[in-house]
């Protein structure tokens, strides 16, 4: 068996953590100057008030974002696919509506932002639009994972 079953207070584990996950998305948002529902407005500095979007952000800093996003969403994705048990405690902390409401926020700003740019190596385009590709797929293939197990298979069973 796995982990989990082998030592149920790991579900508690997962419980405490999840909000360092979503925090992840929030600091996606953050970097891109993309704000999320729900999500705390610090205050800022006026001198801090310089726009960065994926539009204008320096290429490096829009390889890091599309790197970190691609990352976190395969590793969730690989997370669920392997232990589906965990939905229920995603679904406490309202895992498929932030995932939503990040999706429809940061997937489209990037995808135009990686599309618009002008690359002196086109390898880099191709390297980012695949990214991001990916990271959409496994956005949706968690938000499928999600929603078959905390709400299709409790109908079903």
């Amino acid at each position: 068996g796995n982990i989990f079953t082998q030592q149920p207070s790991y579900f508690s584990d997962l419980d405490e953590t999840l909000p360092t996950v979503l925090q992840v998305f929030n600091n996606i948002l953050q970097q891109c100057g993309l704000q999320c529902e729900g999500a705390s407005a610090e205050p800022q500095k006026l001198e801090e008030k310089v726009n960065v979007t994926p539009g204008n952000m320096p290429l490096q800093e829009l390889k890091d974002v599309v790197l970190y996003l691609c990352d976190t969403c395969t590793t969730l994705w690989a997370f669920l696919d392997i232990f589906p048990l965990a939905c229920q405690t995603f679904q406490k902390h309202e895992f498929c509506y932030r995932l939503a409401s990040f999706y429809e926020l940061a997937v489209p700003e990037l995808e135009a932002a990686i599309k618009k740019r002008h690359y002196e190596d086109n390898s880099v385009f191709a390297d980012l639009w695949r990214r991001i590709s990916h990271s959409r797929k496994k956005m949706i293939e968690a938000f499928h994972i999600l929603i078959n197990q905390a709400c299709l298979q409790p109908i079903l069973e």
